[in-house]
């Protein structure tokens, strides 16, 4: 089909001949007849950025999702032309723009290879009810072609032949079908022929994707308003595409160490004497937990920023008792501020103004827990800035730890459409605009507002939020989890999916509500749920209570056993998963792969979902369904050793894996050395005076990283922490680790434990050093031994 582009198909517009090229720096011009600009701008060889108008100039310049610390600058940019197109070189990437319709084709510098080509490219329509364009971008499907991301959809991990929708949305008791739901996170990644892509939406109008499902051959983009911009994002690693993304949109700082442990939750605990019996069975069963939290019931009424006279006559005691016990408390604050001219919180909002306003001048009305509330423009600066300040009491006179925000889709009761109405005006740091462009971001604003208002009353030590409702970047504030889920198989496997989809979609630190949210699981399902959880980045119990408990001891003792069992592992791999999520921080890298993240190239992996890697090195296969001794599972290429009985597997192929209810499938990677802590009932419990290596022979060579620091604070943005670089070598009756040290900070524990599993050699002599050492000098016994930290250099020698 040729399109006459003066003309409308299909009630389509479309771009005319170009008129018009410029060029400033690394900004690219390119107008039309029919006054279309397009605008590119080159922000590295591998990222391209592409955003049109339709009017003739563009408006300010403003995104809330993009990073300012993200990575600029390219090697290479040399734009030539033709008699049909300009062409666009940068070090890894060949864009061409064709002058008579503005559609772009991007190529793989290197050979030469089609990455993305335009089908009928940018095209838009003009819409006077929504009072603006619809903007679309449609894209031809290649041979083969795969798409991934799109944060926390409860879909299967492969997009391909399925549309969605980005509109937060409140979705209680959501199935595997919902959509919208809670976020709205407009990223994918497309892969065929080897090498994959990624493209970022960045418009915060309801936005639609549609992966070849109205045609088999095209995937498109569109908005209800807004402009048509987007990044592209070039690998061939999806890896590389996912860390550029991330890269652009930010990570988060480190977290405190505890809030990678162990959390408990329910809606809700109270009064205080729950909350201590709760806790006091935690430790008294020696079930290892860090956080406990307090649901909307502990205020007064439903009002933020109280405390219930009643059920928590004295917080600040009770806080500093759970505190003197290891428990970290954290409390939830909703968005909607009750209509009570004798509440503070309500007066300070209404004298300076803070609350959102209709588009005719009264405040916003809605129905939230408290009742009738009035809502805060968290799109204004000083609005945030008032928020922030909200948290001195909370944080530094009570001591609580933690903020778990919810209900900032935002979430409005008995309204069709669960949500505020779309004339509703905001600030949006100085562009006001209404709620159709504000709505997806106001549950990150809210978010961003309460990380600040810990980072200022928590400092020295660093904050913990949790928020439900996101878009691109919220992961710079703030963990998130995937909302209220329901105690079912199904749910379970979708929290699997859920998690994989967000850590490539540059936001690793979530997890799921463990056991369910709505309805009750049996001990079955709430055992295998844990065994899931604890290799999510955040892993929290969370249950509307309205079926029950749903501790670690609802259950029968055989449950609440393989319960410690797994939660005190995950307190063993606390230090390897503070490794992963260093390297999520400071790298972009996400801190769990799916398969096709972790070997693209392997075509076996383009559709597994319950398969993924936790941190670099171990394999998780969750068990998700009932009554299940094991399960059939992909395991990746390469070698691998089952956890529990150490056999070595060739990977590349399914299999069948053992697993009763006290173990589930897990493997690591031939090579990995894995730190290991003791066992703690909560982080800090202990002096650490020793801590694990578990060290995986491999004939060849595997790398292997642990990072520590003071696990709270922020000594270690001034080198204050500790990264060593183990590099491990197999040969055939040898095996050496060499070790890399970085960093300030000393650890406060003197040896390392270090177990040796799958040596094919009776061990004969260890050289530490380069010094022979006697076994009795390194406790040598059953292939384990004790050295000093400080070693550089270890050599395990065979016959």
């Amino acid at each position: 089909m040729i399109l006459n582009t003066e003309l409308e198909y299909k009630g389509n517009l479309f771009p005319s001949h170009i008129t018009d090229y410029k060029k400033n720096v690394d900004v690219l011009h390119f107008s039309t007849k029919n006054n279309i600009i397009l605008q590119l701008t080159v922000i590295r060889d591998s990222v391209l950025r592409f955003r049109y108008t339709t009017v003739g100039k563009f408006t300010r310049d403003f995104s809330y999702a993009i990073d300012e610390d993200a990575s600029r600058g390219y090697n290479h940019l040399e734009i030539t032309d033709d008699a049909e197109k300009y062409i666009i070189t940068t070090a890894k990437l060949i864009c061409h723009i064709n002058k008579q319709d503005l559609r772009k084709s991007i190529y793989d510098v290197k050979d030469g290879s089609i990455i993305c080509e335009d089908e009928l490219g940018f095209h838009w329509e003009e819409s006077y009810e929504l009072g603006g364009d619809i903007v679309k971008m449609s894209k031809s499907a290649q041979n083969g072609e795969s798409y991934y991301g799109l944060g926390d959809k409860p879909e299967h991990l492969n997009l391909k032949g399925r549309r969605f929708e980005n509109w937060a949305t409140d979705s209680y008791a959501f199935g595997k079908h919902t959509d919208p739901i809670y976020k709205a996170i407009p990223f994918y990644t497309g892969l065929h022929s080897g090498k994959s892509y990624g493209i970022f939406f960045d418009n915060t109008f309801r936005t639609y994707f549609d992966f070849c499902h109205e045609r088999r051959n095209v995937t498109s983009f569109w908005a209800q308003g807004g402009e048509m911009n987007y990044y592209f994002f070039y690998g061939p690693e999806m890896n590389d595409v996912v860390k550029s993304y991330t890269d652009l949109t930010g990570t988060p700082e480190l977290p405190p160490l505890w809030a990678l442990g162990y959390h408990q939750c329910k809606w809700s605990y109270y009064p205080e004497s729950k909350v201590k019996e709760v806790t006091s069975k935690f430790r008294k069963l020696k079930i290892p937990c860090d956080a406990i939290y307090l649901d909307i019931d502990y205020m007064e009424g439903f009002r933020c920023f109280t405390w219930s006279k009643e059920y928590f006559p004295e917080p600040k005691r009770m806080v500093k008792e759970l505190a003197d016990d290891g428990f970290k408390t954290v409390v939830i604050i909703d968005p909607g501020i009750k209509i009570d001219p004798e509440y503070s919180v309500f007066k300070e909002g209404l004298e300076n103004d803070y609350f959102c306003k209709r588009a005719d001048g009264p405040y916003m009305k809605g129905k939230v827990w408290p009742g009738e509330c009035y809502f805060p423009d968290f799109t204004k600066p000083v609005v945030r800035e008032w928020w922030a300040g909200l948290f001195k009491e909370l944080i530094e006179d009570i001591g609580v730890k933690g903020v778990w925000n919810d209900m900032n889709e935002p979430a409005v009761m008995e309204v069709p459409g669960k949500t505020f109405p779309m004339d509703v005006r905001h600030d949006y740091d100085g562009n006001p605009c209404s709620h159709q462009k504000a709505h997806n971001i106001y549950g990150m604003q809210m978010a961003r507002a309460t990380y600040h208002g810990l980072k200022r009353f928590n400092y020295p030590k660093r904050p913990f939020v949790i928020t439900r409702s996101a878009y691109s970047g919220t992961q710079r504030y703030t963990s998130t989890w995937m909302g209220d889920n329901v105690a079912s198989w199904e749910h379970l496997q979708i929290a699997n999916t859920q998690a994989q989809r967000l850590a490539m979609s540059g936001f690793s630190f979530a997890g799921s509500d463990i056991g369910g949210f709505a309805e009750q699981p049996n001990g079955e399902l709430y055992a295998r749920w844990i065994q899931l959880g604890v290799f999510h980045p955040f892993c929290r119990t969370h249950s509307s209570g309205d079926h029950g408990e749903q501790e670690p001891w609802a259950f029968d003792e055989e449950i609440t056993n393989i319960v410690r069992k797994f939660i005190e592992m995950r307190y063993e791999l606390l230090p390897y998963l503070y490794t992963a999520f260093y390297h999520y921080s400071h790298e972009n890298a996400p801190m769990i792969k799916s398969l096709v993240l972790f070997d693209q190239e392997d075509v076996q992996t383009h559709y597994r979902t319950d398969e993924f890697i936790c941190g670099k090195q171990i394999l998780v296969c969750p068990i998700n369904e009932p009554n299940s001794k094991g399960r059939r599972m992909y395991i990746p290429r390469g070698e691998w050793y089952n956890i529990w009985d150490k056999t070595l597997v060739t990977g590349g192929k399914e299999t069948w894996v053992n697993a009763d209810l006290d173990t589930m499938p897990l493997f690591v990677k031939a090579g990995a050395i894995i730190p290991k802590y003791p066992v703690q009932q909560y982080v800090g419990e202990k002096k650490l005076e020793q801590i694990g290596l578990d060290v995986y022979y491999k004939n060849g060579k595997e790398d292997s990283e642990l990072y520590e620091d003071s696990n709270d604070g922020y000594d270690y943005t001034k080198g204050r922490y500790s990264l060593k670089k183990f590099n491990l070598a197999g040969n055939g009756n040898k095996l050496i680790i060499r070790i890399h040290k970085r960093g300030q900070y000393v650890t406060p524990y003197s040896t390392f434990k270090i177990n040796l599993f799958g040596l094919p050699f009776e061990v004969k002599s260890i050289k530490v050093d380069n010094e022979y050492v006697d076994f009795n000098d390194v406790q040598f016994e059953n292939n384990s031994l004790v050295v000093s930290k400080e070693f550089t250099n270890l050599q395990i020698i065979g016959e």
